[in-house]
């Protein structure tokens, strides 16, 4: 590996990794990908490995380790071929997590964050709506304060972990007159009166329980806010910078199992007395393929050195997350036509990982809303600043 950015330490804990995967999760994937259920004694076994402690602070369990740690957890979980799987262990990590880290004060860390690190708690985040998609802003999602409690009521979509998850991290509007500042950030458990979860059936990731979740008069009391009251967006939109990261990584590493398998699969196929790698047309299209790949698997390793030093990075890492889901998409899509018919067959990696790479472009703000922000930063100078 790329010793600017990885040690002798590092590379060990990829290949224990490497075989916690192969020992643990790969003889699943086949029945949770049919089942659309990932079991959930996996979690636990995620848990007594440290794996979702990797970033998390020590005091409450965690590993307190750099952020290429975490590269390597989400490049490895993309090379066992289930973005649904991958996405269940990733958004339990990086995104609900990261809001108990952040936001939670040291009663919701020790009730939530420290049983999560351990496998024995799994979260969502629920952020998304029916009706506003990337627009964050334009939440609908209410929290209405009364007495010692908050009353919520709204709708959330498109949310990783939304059956099985045991708490819920949940934006919600609490000043209904504010777009912007009256935004504010919950904890919510999953057995709380008034909570509804629906299935989702979608075209990829179909190992995770994407939900549509229904909350009806939902009575939660005070303590559970999250940080200040009004500073949800602001918060929402410094963890994006991590989130679009991870999902451009999640990207140049599926990519790469992408050009892997079809050089691998062009040196055994033969045609007209040949394999397929002698064949000029086909090794040139790999050659372009593997470019693309590199490329991208260096400015995002060169993002997250800078984003692990305490530089807001949420211009680069939209364009990360841009370009790199972008060219996994390309590349995955030349990797299937490289094997031909076998490419359209279900037994053959290349179907699933076609469809599991289509959200890319799609979840974490689609690409079309990342434009926008890249242009406001670009061309009308906007700045953007954490909120802590």
């Amino acid at each position: 590996m790329n010793s600017m950015y990885f040690t002798e330490e590092h590379d060990f804990f990829r290949q224990s990794f490497k075989d916690f995967l192969q020992k643990e999760v790969v003889p699943h994937v086949n029945k949770w990908e049919k089942d659309g259920t990932v079991e959930r004694f996996i979690w636990k076994k995620f848990g007594e490995m440290g794996y979702f402690g990797l970033n998390q602070p020590e005091e409450y369990g965690g590993l307190g380790l750099d952020l290429f740690y975490t590269v390597i957890f989400l490049e490895e979980l993309q090379k066992i071929n289930s973005g649904g799987f991958a996405a269940n262990m990733w958004a339990h990590a990086y995104l609900a997590m990261t809001h108990l880290n952040k936001e939670g004060d040291d009663r919701i860390k020790k009730k939530y964050l420290t049983p999560s690190i351990d496998g024995d708690k799994i979260g969502c985040l629920c952020i998304s709506e029916p009706f506003g998609g990337s627009d964050v802003a334009g939440m609908r999602t209410t929290a209405v304060k009364k007495g010692d409690t908050y009353v919520i009521n709204g709708s959330k979509t498109f949310i990783t972990n939304g059956i099985y998850s045991d708490y819920l991290v949940v934006a919600a509007k609490t000043d209904l007159e504010d777009r912007h500042k009256g935004m504010s950030i919950f904890i919510v458990d999953r057995d709380t009166k008034g909570i509804s979860s629906t299935k989702l059936d979608k075209l990829g990731w179909r190992a995770s329980d994407t939900a549509e979740i229904a909350f009806d008069n939902v009575v939660i009391p005070t303590e559970n806010l999250m940080g200040d009251e009004g500073k949800g967006f602001p918060y929402i939109m410094q963890h994006f910078a991590l989130e679009r990261l991870i999902m451009a990584i999640n990207a140049h590493a599926r990519a790469e199992y992408a050009v892997d398998y079809v050089i691998n699969y062009m040196s055994e196929r033969e045609a007209f007395g040949k394999t397929l790698d002698k064949f000029q047309a086909l090794r040139h299209k790999v050659a372009e393929m593997a470019s693309k790949v590199d490329m991208c698997r260096e400015y995002n390793y060169s993002i997250t050195k800078r984003l692990n030093e305490g530089v807001y990075v949420v211009k680069e890492a939209s364009m990360s997350k841009m370009l790199s889901t972008k060219m996994a998409d390309e590349v995955i899509y030349d990797a299937l036509q490289l094997l031909g018919g076998y490419g359209y067959m279900e037994e053959y990696p290349l179907a699933r990982l076609l469809r599991d790479s289509r959200l890319g472009p799609i979840g974490g703000g689609t690409s079309e809303i990342l434009k926008e922000i890249i242009a406001k930063m670009i061309i009308d100078k906007k700045e953007y600043k954490p909120a802590t």
